[in-house]
């Protein structure tokens, strides 16, 4: 592509077409956009788009988008042959993009951000050791729109480091990032907090100058996360003496009346808890003369904010700080105090375990948000969550005496609820959770909670406060305890008797049925997660002839679960069916015409616009389930499957729903694997488009179309070894076989041919396989291509 006005145009109209909501409009210009992707200057006109004035903010804006997508897809190059970027394109964007980025509206300077991100995580500081010098020459500026955008940067550059592995490479790059930044940034820093004092009284100029705060103290995280720099070490008392005079700031111009979304007091406060938190679990030594002054400031903090939503992240990680603190030994003697546990328990654990009238409504309105806070395995923190995690750090040094201070509240709660169930469940909720959480030692998101504290009875607790609710006839009543119910069998379903397991699924299954979607969600995972443990309570997995009282019943209740609103698409009632479908296996035969109709009606439906990926996957893993099933007992039967799925698979095919390709190719597959030879002819005729180049650009694509291939070959080898048909079969085996990436796919493919094609088909192109073979041998070896060419040889 040319640089030229005529381009810009064309690529600016293109970007206004992916904006449409009409599929017809977006999608062609989506699948033009994905085609040019590997000319050269295409990442170069999308810049250009976006540092020219003259063109509307939204087309900027989806040119940003477009570009950091492009970026996050193209510039890592796993393998030579699949590199879409030209060199020059590549140092060019490294030349502009910084001075772009610097220059654009906020909403595309955080897009250009993320793309040096991007860019950097490749090339930094190997291939761009100027970024950081270009990036620091920035913080003499006195415009805050570009030092916000330089600080962006920064973080996105660094915010790797916080989960990277440790490896030479790794500090080699820290060291020469901390021998660059780690000065600049604490003189930024010290003249952030000049500034703060001197505009202590005009709000526009504090809420700027915390908005740099915020991003400085998230770098100082990524930057001190791997190990304690010694410059920082050096430095110590000049950054936390800035921590804890923003920690303890109470300026009332920066107090905001919304009771939802956290202000810029609220959110720097919350990025130095996590700061404090980390030193004090990581560098205690370093970090012990500054801890007490801290723990005093966190307490002062906890005790003094309210219940509003805008609070909940503080409060969450100034808990998180706290448990940080209780849990190591050398700081035990800071909570040996009576007195001080019961003021910890009394003012900090319990009022953040109260259900609010906030949490309430979110559970009501949405729901989604809610599962995605609560269960089990989210990476969400909330207030509840993190004074569970403070009684686990208690416990872990005083098991005793706070088990001792908690029960009294448990008696006290669930003695409230007694009086008047139906409007103080509030307690009985706060109830379930505080024994949860004295219960619970350690946990893994595979099997619940593995090990238990000896003081609390969690079998006794069942029986008495959680099984009447789950039993209960009326599965609309008391939402919220029902919810709490089964997360309890949810949370300790690996310690809890088999017996009790095996009559909590009826009831599991009545729950189903629930109108409130976190209830009848949190039923089917909980049903799914039962399904799947191998050791239940000690015993045998659930088999088929144990469910199958229930199974009509079941499966009733989940599918009509998918027709209840905020639940039409609810991945943890496909997953259910999925698992449900697996334990019952043949069992589920008769109930297959019903299972195959609600099936491809939901599949019909979310063709048209695919939104969960997770519901998607095991939608079509529950179709791969009932062919397998039902063609293992009747071959026959693959008939019936085609005759409901092809229809769709070519609606999916025509309008190249992107997501839905390597699954259509995959059950495709499954049902050639499973019929009788010869191949049908609509095979046949799909069979030529399955070979066009476009298909096998998309890795996606490959491992899926691979084995429909290998399919191909094994039902339908005489056909597949005409002359018209093995060429561009054997095309597509040399494009895999020169990536190193998809060699192994390649050698899949010759190695069906050389098994099921006799000597005489196969004879006339062996030595042109052997000519790729070598040649791809002789330019690049690897032991995993040597490994698959001896086998290969040896099937010959």
């Amino acid at each position: 592509m040319e640089m030229n006005q005529q381009n810009l145009e064309a690529l600016a109209g293109y970007l206004q077409q992916t904006l449409s909501p009409e599929p017809g409009v977006r999608k062609p210009a989506e699948r033009f956009l994905e085609s040019v992707e590997g000319h050269a200057n295409y990442p170069l006109l999308l810049l250009h788009l976006l540092e020219s004035d003259s063109i509307q903010l939204s087309i900027r804006f989806a040119a940003a988008i477009t570009f950091k997508n492009f970026v996050r897809r193209n510039w890592r190059v796993l393998d030579e042959h699949d590199d879409n970027i030209n060199e020059t394109d590549r140092s060019t964007v490294r030349r502009l993009i910084v001075g772009l980025m610097l220059t654009t509206p906020e909403k595309v300077q955080l897009q250009l951000s993320e793309a040096i991100g991007f860019i950097g995580r490749e090339d930094f500081p190997a291939k761009w050791p100027e970024l950081l010098s270009e990036l620091v020459e920035k913080f003499s500026s006195v415009d805050f729109h570009v030092i916000n955008g330089v600080l962006k940067t920064a973080h996105s550059l660094f915010r790797r480091y916080r989960h990277e592995m440790k490896s030479d490479a790794l500090w080699k790059e820290i060291k020469f990032v901390l021998e660059r930044f780690a000065a600049p940034l604490t003189d930024l820093l010290l003249r952030m907090m000049a500034l703060v004092h001197q505009h202590s009284t005009d709000p526009a100029a504090l809420k700027v100058l915390f908005s740099s705060l915020t991003l400085i103290s998230k770098i100082f995280y990524s930057l001190n996360y791997q190990d304690l720099p010694e410059y920082f070490e050096d430095n110590m008392q000049t950054w936390m003496d800035s921590f804890y005079t923003l920690l303890t700031a109470n300026n009332k111009l920066l107090q905001t009346d919304d009771e939802d979304d956290a202000g810029p007091l609220e959110l720097i406060k919350s990025q130095i808890c996590d700061n404090i938190a980390m030193y004090a679990q990581k560098y205690d030594e370093e970090f012990q003369p500054h801890l007490p002054q801290f723990v005093t400031a966190v307490w002062e903090l906890l005790v003094t904010t309210g219940p509003q939503a805008k609070y909940d992240l503080l409060v969450s990680n100034a808990i998180q700080f706290l448990a940080s603190v209780a849990e190591r030994a050398h700081y035990k003697q800071l909570f040996e105090n009576e007195e001080t546990l019961q003021g910890i328990c009394e003012k900090v654990i319990v009022p953040n375990m109260h259900f609010r009238d906030s949490d309430e409504e979110v559970f009501e309105d949405d729901p989604e948000e809610y599962i995605r806070r609560d269960i089990e395995g989210s990476d969400i923190d909330t207030r509840r969550r993190a004074a569970c995690d403070l009684v686990r750090a208690l416990c872990r040094h005083f098991e005793a005496p706070v088990t001792a201070i908690f029960s009294t509240y448990v008696t006290s709660l669930l003695t409230e609820y007694s009086k008047n169930p139906s409007t103080n469940w509030q307690s009985k909720d706060a109830a379930i959770y505080l024994v949860t959480s004295l219960a619970t030692r350690t946990k893994t998101q595979r099997h619940g909670t593995t090990e238990a504290s000896e003081l609390v009875d969690i079998g006794e607790f069942y029986a008495n406060h959680i099984k009447p609710h789950l039993e209960s006839p009326q599965v609309n009543e008391l939402p919220i305890l029902k919810a709490d119910s089964v997360k309890y069998v949810l949370t300790f379903r690996g310690l809890l008797p088999r017996d009790v397991l095996a009559a909590a699924v009826p009831c599991l299954t009545n729950l189903v049925a629930a109108r409130a979607v976190v209830v009848h969600s949190y039923a089917a995972s909980c049903l799914e997660r039962l399904f799947t443990l191998k050791k239940l309570g000690g015993g045998p997995p659930f088999s088929a002839a144990e469910i199958q009282p229930v199974t009509e019943a079941l499966l009733t209740n989940l599918f009509s679960a998918l027709t209840l609103r905020g639940s039409e698409e609810n991945e943890y009632i496909m997953k259910a069916i999925m698992r449900t479908l697996v334990v019952l296996g043949e069992s589920a035969l008769p109930y297959m015409p019903i299972i195959l109709q609600q099936l491809t009606a939901k599949l019909t439906m979310v063709a048209k616009n695919p939104s969960k990926p997770h519901f998607n996957h095991y939608l079509f893993e529950s179709l791969c389930c009932t062919i397998r099933a039902t063609c293992r007992k009747d071959a026959a039967a693959v008939v019936s499957f085609e005759e409901a799925l092809f229809p769709i698979f070519q609606g999916i095919l025509t309008e190249d729903v992107v997501e839905f390709m390597p699954y259509v190719f995959q059950i495709l597959s499954l049902l050639l694997e499973v019929r009788p030879a010869p191949i049908p002819e609509p095979y046949m005729q799909l069979y030529p488009h399955l070979l066009t180049p476009a298909l096998w650009e998309r890795q996606s694509n490959i491992p899926p179309l691979v084995r429909l291939l290998q399919a191909y070959i094994c039902k339908g080898a005489d056909s597949v070894a005409a002359s018209d048909k093995i060429m561009p079969l054997l095309g597509v085996f040399q494009k895999l076989v020169a990536s190193k990436n998809n060699d192994h796919e390649g050698f899949y493919v010759l190695s069906s041919l050389v098994e099921h094609l006799s000597m005489a088909q196969m004879g006339p192109h062996l030595k042109s396989v052997f000519i790729i073979l070598f040649q791809r041998l002789q330019s690049s070896k690897t032991t995993k291509y040597v490994k698959s060419m001896c086998w290969v040889l040896l099937g010959l």
